[in-house]
This record gives structure tokens, sequence and C-alpha cells, in this order.
């Protein structure tokens, strides 16, 4: 039996919908019912009986804090997907960010090596990859340090040695670390707002960029390092390194709109900034522009995949298939924007 945490999310949902396809047994882990229907629908990209795949999935609510509930959860489980995270980028967020992200990833290697599981996967973020300065760019063995790191990346890197700790005392395990994962569904957010502003035909691009992935990539690519020898390993999951430009343009070309033209000024992000501060007062709503983040967008890392691509002799999807597919599901979902 597999268990999978975060089983609402993005990579979870994909995750899922791959394993019980190929007849596996699965445990999913979900904190609020509400989700369902957007896994419902997910599902319904892939197959026409997406209710007959939901069903075949043993649900458990947790929480990553909640250790009776997933004692629960554990119950039979030999190998774990470990998928289930809180993203904020929000500084008012830390103590929450490092009770789920750490405290929770160490829960869950806790009763990895109570539990005897026979590997875990762990879902990190391409955040916690140092900053390399050879010709490969940044690669899983660049140096790391907290300098201008933003609150998400830091609990992430700290859940990552909570992994490493468990593979020292025993328990098998991989580490990925994905960079912006391109997908279907959750069009709210994450990686989902790049489809809603090119819907837009938005004139604006920030500066920067980033390394890019399918999430059926990455979906392949963790099982296949479940499946195979390998452990005590991290490896960076990512396709192309593109600018926001580039993937903004891609998508928006797809969709039929006009391509970003003009790049974001730096003092007009701060101005940004300083603007979403005072909302965040006002409303209470999460932060949306920190300066951190800004520091972020102003930068445009490379990453080296080179470790993933030899480890299975891997072959990644044409991203543009994937983008086609993408934008024609999220039509479906705001057909009012395209009449």
């Amino acid at each position: 039996m597999i268990l999978v945490t975060g089983g609402t999310g993005l990579v979870g949902t994909h995750l899922i919908y791959h394993l019980v396809n190929k007849g596996l047994p699965v445990t999913a882990i979900y904190r609020e019912g509400k989700s369902f229907d957007e896994v419902k629908k997910v599902f319904s990209y892939y197959c026409d009986q997406p209710e007959e795949i939901f069903s075949a999935i043993r649900w458990v609510e947790a929480d990553l804090n909640d250790l009776p509930a997933l004692e629960k959860a554990f119950r039979g489980i030999t190998h774990v997907y470990h998928c289930a995270a809180l993203i904020s980028f929000d500084p008012r967020d830390f103590n929450r960010l490092k009770q789920v992200n750490i405290g929770g990833t160490a829960n869950i290697v806790n009763l990895c090596m109570s539990q005897r599981i026979k590997k875990l996967c762990y879902v990190s973020s391409i955040a916690t990859i140092g900053r390399g300065d050879g010709p490969s760019g940044n690669t899983e063995d660049s140096d790391w340090n907290d300098n201008d790191r933003n609150v998400y990346a830091l609990t992430k890197y700290d859940a990552e040695m909570e992994v490493w700790r468990a593979y020292v005392e025993g328990l098998p395990m991989v580490i990925v670390n994905p960079g912006v994962i391109l997908g279907p569904g959750f069009w709210n957010n994450g990686s989902g707002q790049l489809f809603k502003i090119s819907a837009r035909g938005t004139k604006y691009y920030p500066p920067g960029g980033s390394g890019f992935i399918t999430v059926q990539d990455v979906i392949r690519i963790m099982v296949g390092l479940m499946d195979s020898a390998y452990e005590g390993e991290r490896y960076i999951l990512i396709d192309k390194n593109l600018t926001y430009r580039e993937i903004l343009s891609n998508i928006a070309r797809e969709f039929g709109k006009q391509t970003p033209k003009k790049q974001i000024k730096i003092w007009q992000l701060y101005i940004l900034c300083f603007l979403d501060w005072a909302r965040n007062v006002v409303s209470g709503k999460p932060r949306l522009i920190t300066r951190r983040g800004i520091v972020s967008l102003k930068e445009r890392p490379i990453y080296d995949n080179k470790k993933i691509v030899e480890a299975l002799n891997y072959e990644f999807e044409l991203m543009a298939e994937s983008i086609y597919f993408n934008c024609n599901r999220f039509k479906e979902s705001y057909p009012g924007l395209f009449s």
C-alpha cells in the first residue's frame, strides 16, 4: 500500500491518478473535503470515469501535526510519497510554515522509521538549491546559505534536513527538487496563475526566470526513483530554464492572446510591495509580494538537470504539448475569457 500526503494538491492529485491507473493500492491524506471537487475535476481531464478512480483511493483526513490521525493513515503502508506542504512567502506565516513544513515532515519521517517503511520520496523545492558559480549553474551540490531566502525556502530546506536525519538513521529515501510545475487545474494558486495572467493578455512581465517542468514529468520521475535502487540522493527536476517573459509568451500564444512586451521595473515592484503590505494590514489577506520575493524575481538562476537525466536515462515530454493541453483545460474552466 502506498501513502501520498498532500493528496489534493497539484502533484498529489496527479500522482494518485497515475498510481491508481497502474492498479496500485493508494491511501491519500487530505485536510478538507471541499478539495475533492478539484481532485475529481483533474481526474476528468484524463478519463471518462473520474468517480471510479476516486473511489479506489483510501482517503484519510489528517493534519501533519496530528499524530493519531497520521498513525491511522500509516496502517498497512509500505511506501510513502510526502507531497504535503504549506506554501506561503509571507514573513508573518514563518511560525506556521515551520510547524507544517519542518515539524510535519519530522512526524512523517519518524512514522516511516517506526513503521519500517521501505522507501520515502520527499517532494522539496528548487528553492532549496544553492547558488552555483560553475559553467553548469546550480546543481544538487551547490552551496546553500540563508541570505535573501524567503520563509518558504528556509522551512523547506530545514524539512530536507529532517529527511537526511532519517536516512542516516536507516530510512531509504530520495528527495526531489522540482522547479515551477506546469499542470492543469488549481488555476488560482502557484503556476496556475501563469495561465490566468496570460489569458488576460497582459502587457507586462517580471524580470528574471526559473526552471520549469510539467507535472507529468515530475510524477514519472518520482515513480521511477521509487522503483529504482537509488537512495540517499536528491535530484533537481527541471526540463527547461526559461525567463518569465518566455513562459508567459508561450502560454499567451496558445491562448491567441498578446504576448507581454514590457518588463516590470524594480522600482515598480517595490511600490507594488508597499501596496500589498498595506492591503495585508487593512484586510488581513496574505502577502503576495515581499522584499525577498522581489530579490527572487530579479534573478535568473540556471539549474542543471544532468543528474536525474543520467540516473533514469530520462526523456522529458514536449513542454509545448503540455502547455497546449493545459490551456485547453483552462478554456473549459473559463470560457468567458475567450468568447
